[in-house]
C-alpha cells in the first residue's frame, strides 16, 4: 500500500502538467497561428530544462526530501507537460499537408533545442547547488 501515495502524486502531477500543456498550445495558436506547432516545441523545451534541473537538484541534495517530490515533479508534472508523441504526430501532420520543409525544420529545431535545454537545466542547478 505504500506505493499508493506515489501513484496519486504522479496522477495529480500529470493532470496539472497536461492541463498546462493544453493551455500553452491554445495560447501559442492564438498568438502565433496554427501554421507551426510552437506550443509543443515550447513545452518540450521548458520540460526538458525542468526535468534535468529537478534531477540535478535531487542528485545535489541527497537528503531524501527532494526524492519524495520526484514522482509528482518528474514523472507526473513534467511527464504530463512534455509530449514526444504529439511531436511525432505534428511532424506527420506537416508532411500530410505537403510541407516537408517545415516538418524537417521542426525536427531539426526540436531535438537539439531539447538536448540543449536539458544540459542548461542541469548546469544551472549544479552551479548553484552542486
Amino acid at each position: 500500500m505504500s506505493s499508493w501515495p506515489a501513484y496519486a502524486a504522479v496522477g495529480l502531477g500529470s493532470a496539472l502538467g497536461s492541463s498546462l500543456r493544453y493551455l500553452v498550445s491554445l495560447a501559442s495558436i492564438a498568438m502565433l497561428g496554427p501554421a507551426f506547432p510552437w506550443g509543443t516545441l515550447l513545452v518540450n523545451l521548458v520540460g526538458s530544462w525542468l526535468i534535468a534541473a529537478f534531477a540535478a537538484y535531487a542528485a545535489c541534495r541527497r537528503d531524501g526530501h527532494v526524492a519524495r517530490w520526484q514522482p509528482f515533479l518528474v514523472a507526473g508534472f513534467c511527464g504530463g507537460f512534455t509530449t514526444f508523441s504529439l511531436f511525432g504526430l505534428e511532424t506527420l501532420h506537416l508532411l500530410g499537408l505537403g510541407r516537408p520543409g517545415l516538418a524537417l525544420l521542426y525536427v531539426l529545431l526540436s531535438v537539439p533545442l531539447w538536448l540543449a535545454a536539458a544540459w542548461l537545466g542541469d548546469r544551472f542547478v549544479r552551479r548553484r547547488f552542486g
